[in-house]
Protein backbone atom coordinates (compact mmCIF):
# COMPACT_ATOMS: atom_id res chain seq x y z
CA UNK A 1 0.00 0.00 0.00
CA UNK A 2 1.10 3.31 -0.62
CA UNK A 3 1.72 5.88 1.76
CA UNK A 4 -0.57 8.66 2.62
CA UNK A 5 1.36 11.32 4.22
CA UNK A 6 1.47 13.70 1.29
CA UNK A 7 -1.97 12.87 -0.21
CA UNK A 8 -3.23 13.76 3.67
CA UNK A 9 -0.49 16.92 3.24
CA UNK A 10 -2.19 18.29 0.14
CA UNK A 11 -5.82 17.67 1.56
CA UNK A 12 -4.77 19.85 4.16
CA UNK A 13 -3.43 22.30 2.33
CA UNK A 14 -6.50 22.58 -0.05
CA UNK A 15 -8.30 22.86 3.09
CA UNK A 16 -6.38 25.78 4.76
CA UNK A 17 -6.31 27.77 1.45
CA UNK A 18 -10.11 28.13 1.83
CA UNK A 19 -9.91 30.35 5.41
CA UNK A 20 -5.91 30.92 5.11
CA UNK A 21 -5.31 34.75 3.36
CA UNK A 22 -2.43 36.96 3.69
CA UNK A 23 -2.34 40.73 4.53
CA UNK A 24 0.33 40.96 1.33
CA UNK A 25 -0.61 41.19 -2.18
CA UNK A 26 1.56 38.46 -3.49
CA UNK A 27 0.26 38.68 -7.06
CA UNK A 28 0.38 34.95 -7.12
CA UNK A 29 -0.47 34.24 -11.20
CA UNK A 30 -0.12 34.88 -14.53
CA UNK A 31 3.53 35.85 -16.13
CA UNK A 32 5.29 34.46 -13.24
CA UNK A 33 8.38 31.62 -13.72
CA UNK A 34 9.34 29.66 -11.62
CA UNK A 35 11.51 26.93 -10.50
CA UNK A 36 10.89 24.18 -7.75
CA UNK A 37 13.85 22.15 -6.58
CA UNK A 38 14.03 18.94 -4.08
CA UNK A 39 14.54 15.69 -3.64
CA UNK A 40 11.79 13.30 -5.19
CA UNK A 41 11.28 9.70 -4.80
CA UNK A 42 10.26 7.30 -7.36
CA UNK A 43 7.47 4.32 -6.03
CA UNK A 44 7.02 2.07 -8.77
CA UNK A 45 4.12 -0.25 -8.63
CA UNK A 46 3.69 -3.19 -6.42
CA UNK A 47 3.07 -5.35 -9.65
CA UNK A 48 6.31 -5.02 -12.46
CA UNK A 49 4.57 -7.63 -14.76
CA UNK A 50 6.65 -10.39 -15.35
CA UNK A 51 9.25 -11.27 -18.45
CA UNK A 52 9.29 -14.63 -20.42
CA UNK A 53 12.65 -16.29 -20.66
CA UNK A 54 13.56 -19.82 -21.82
CA UNK A 55 9.73 -20.37 -22.25
CA UNK A 56 9.07 -19.22 -18.60
CA UNK A 57 7.54 -16.06 -17.34
CA UNK A 58 9.12 -14.81 -13.95
CA UNK A 59 7.91 -12.14 -11.92
CA UNK A 60 10.16 -8.84 -12.28
CA UNK A 61 10.28 -6.44 -8.74
CA UNK A 62 12.00 -2.60 -9.45
CA UNK A 63 12.80 -1.16 -6.21
CA UNK A 64 12.38 2.60 -5.10
CA UNK A 65 14.97 5.22 -5.58
CA UNK A 66 15.53 8.97 -4.67
CA UNK A 67 17.05 11.34 -6.65
CA UNK A 68 17.55 15.94 -6.57
CA UNK A 69 14.86 16.88 -9.21
CA UNK A 70 13.52 20.02 -10.29
CA UNK A 71 11.01 22.00 -12.33
CA UNK A 72 10.96 24.95 -14.50
CA UNK A 73 7.23 26.79 -15.25
CA UNK A 74 5.15 29.60 -16.12
CA UNK A 75 1.94 30.96 -15.49
CA UNK A 76 0.29 32.39 -18.94
CA UNK A 77 -3.10 32.84 -16.96
CA UNK A 78 -3.93 33.30 -13.43
CA UNK A 79 -5.12 29.79 -13.04
CA UNK A 80 -3.02 28.04 -16.07
CA UNK A 81 0.56 27.27 -16.33
CA UNK A 82 2.84 24.56 -17.71
CA UNK A 83 5.43 23.12 -15.97
CA UNK A 84 8.46 20.54 -16.68
CA UNK A 85 9.46 17.94 -14.48
CA UNK A 86 13.09 16.97 -14.62
CA UNK A 87 15.96 15.07 -12.56
CA UNK A 88 19.17 13.66 -12.40
CA UNK A 89 19.76 10.03 -13.59
CA UNK A 90 17.46 7.47 -10.83
CA UNK A 91 19.20 4.13 -10.54
CA UNK A 92 16.64 0.94 -9.85
CA UNK A 93 17.69 -1.94 -8.81
CA UNK A 94 15.77 -4.52 -10.17
CA UNK A 95 14.56 -8.61 -9.27
CA UNK A 96 14.05 -10.83 -12.28
CA UNK A 97 12.99 -13.68 -9.73
CA UNK A 98 14.53 -16.62 -9.41
CA UNK A 99 17.12 -15.92 -12.41
CA UNK A 100 18.62 -12.64 -11.74
CA UNK A 101 19.12 -9.25 -9.97
CA UNK A 102 20.06 -6.19 -12.15
CA UNK A 103 19.87 -2.33 -12.52
CA UNK A 104 19.20 0.13 -15.23
CA UNK A 105 19.26 4.00 -14.94
CA UNK A 106 16.20 6.36 -16.36
CA UNK A 107 15.17 9.76 -17.16
CA UNK A 108 11.89 10.76 -16.75
CA UNK A 109 11.21 14.48 -18.29
CA UNK A 110 7.39 14.69 -17.65
CA UNK A 111 5.45 17.83 -19.13
CA UNK A 112 2.15 19.11 -17.35
CA UNK A 113 -0.37 21.73 -17.93
CA UNK A 114 -1.51 22.51 -14.17
CA UNK A 115 -4.90 24.06 -12.99
CA UNK A 116 -4.57 26.59 -9.86
CA UNK A 117 -7.96 27.27 -7.78
CA UNK A 118 -7.20 30.03 -5.86
CA UNK A 119 -4.32 31.83 -8.56
CA UNK A 120 -4.92 35.09 -8.89
CA UNK A 121 -5.79 35.70 -4.73
CA UNK A 122 -4.00 36.35 -1.69
CA UNK A 123 -4.23 33.25 -0.58
CA UNK A 124 -0.83 31.92 1.01
CA UNK A 125 -1.53 28.38 0.74
CA UNK A 126 -2.00 27.48 -3.26
CA UNK A 127 -2.59 23.87 -4.78
CA UNK A 128 -2.80 22.75 -8.29
CA UNK A 129 -3.47 19.80 -10.17
CA UNK A 130 -2.39 18.86 -13.60
CA UNK A 131 -2.37 16.34 -16.55
CA UNK A 132 0.29 15.97 -19.27
CA UNK A 133 3.00 13.27 -20.56
CA UNK A 134 5.61 11.60 -20.17
CA UNK A 135 9.31 10.89 -22.02
CA UNK A 136 11.37 8.10 -20.19
CA UNK A 137 14.71 6.96 -21.45
CA UNK A 138 16.53 3.83 -19.93
CA UNK A 139 20.25 3.21 -20.20
CA UNK A 140 22.91 1.17 -18.85
CA UNK A 141 20.87 -1.90 -18.08
CA UNK A 142 22.83 -4.65 -16.12
CA UNK A 143 22.37 -8.22 -14.72
CA UNK A 144 24.54 -10.69 -12.17
CA UNK A 145 24.33 -13.28 -14.68
CA UNK A 146 25.89 -11.81 -17.54
CA UNK A 147 23.06 -12.00 -19.87
CA UNK A 148 21.79 -8.51 -21.77
CA UNK A 149 19.23 -6.67 -20.90
CA UNK A 150 17.57 -4.08 -23.30
CA UNK A 151 14.66 -1.65 -21.88
CA UNK A 152 12.48 0.76 -24.89
CA UNK A 153 12.24 4.21 -24.01
CA UNK A 154 8.37 4.51 -23.04
CA UNK A 155 5.69 7.40 -23.62
CA UNK A 156 2.97 7.66 -21.30
CA UNK A 157 0.18 9.69 -19.53
CA UNK A 158 1.41 11.90 -16.08
CA UNK A 159 -0.93 12.97 -13.57
CA UNK A 160 0.34 15.53 -11.00
CA UNK A 161 -1.03 16.93 -7.32
CA UNK A 162 0.89 19.65 -5.33
CA UNK A 163 0.59 22.56 -3.29
CA UNK A 164 2.71 25.91 -2.50
CA UNK A 165 3.17 26.79 1.10
CA UNK A 166 3.86 30.93 -0.02
CA UNK A 167 6.77 32.32 2.55
CA UNK A 168 7.18 36.11 0.64
CA UNK A 169 7.10 37.53 -2.83
CA UNK A 170 9.73 34.81 -4.51
CA UNK A 171 10.24 31.87 -2.08
CA UNK A 172 7.36 29.01 -0.91
CA UNK A 173 7.74 25.57 0.11
CA UNK A 174 6.40 23.18 -2.15
CA UNK A 175 4.89 19.12 -2.15
CA UNK A 176 4.79 17.56 -5.29
CA UNK A 177 3.50 14.60 -6.74
CA UNK A 178 2.80 12.46 -10.04
CA UNK A 179 1.43 9.24 -11.53
CA UNK A 180 3.30 8.49 -14.22
CA UNK A 181 2.69 5.59 -16.52
CA UNK A 182 6.00 3.68 -17.74
CA UNK A 183 5.70 0.66 -19.47
CA UNK A 184 8.77 -0.51 -21.50
CA UNK A 185 9.42 -3.43 -23.19
CA UNK A 186 12.16 -5.60 -22.88
CA UNK A 187 14.35 -7.56 -24.24
CA UNK A 188 16.55 -10.59 -23.04
CA UNK A 189 19.68 -11.88 -24.85
CA UNK A 190 18.27 -9.55 -28.09
CA UNK A 191 14.53 -12.07 -27.78
CA UNK A 192 12.18 -10.32 -26.99
CA UNK A 193 11.06 -11.03 -23.21
CA UNK A 194 7.59 -9.09 -22.57
CA UNK A 195 7.13 -5.98 -20.95
CA UNK A 196 8.17 -4.37 -17.59
CA UNK A 197 5.53 -1.99 -15.64
CA UNK A 198 6.87 0.76 -13.53
CA UNK A 199 3.82 2.86 -13.56
CA UNK A 200 5.32 5.21 -10.43
CA UNK A 201 4.63 7.20 -8.14
CA UNK A 202 6.91 10.23 -7.85
CA UNK A 203 6.59 12.25 -4.79
CA UNK A 204 8.59 15.67 -4.14
CA UNK A 205 9.41 18.06 -1.24
CA UNK A 206 11.59 21.22 -1.53
CA UNK A 207 11.21 24.59 -2.02
CA UNK A 208 9.97 27.06 -5.36
CA UNK A 209 11.22 30.23 -6.23
CA UNK A 210 9.01 32.68 -8.22
CA UNK A 211 10.85 35.26 -10.95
Amino acid sequence: MRKVALPTLLAAGIAAAAITTSSQAFAYGAGDFYTRVGVAKVEPASDNGSLNIGGADYDVNVDDEAQFAFTLGYRFHDKMGVELLAALPFKHDLQVEGVTDGSTKHLPPTVTAQYYPLGGTDARVQPYAGVGFNYTRFSDEETDIGASLELDDSWGFAGQLGVDLLIDDNWALNAAAWYIDIDADAKVGSADAGTVEIDPVVVMAGVSYRF
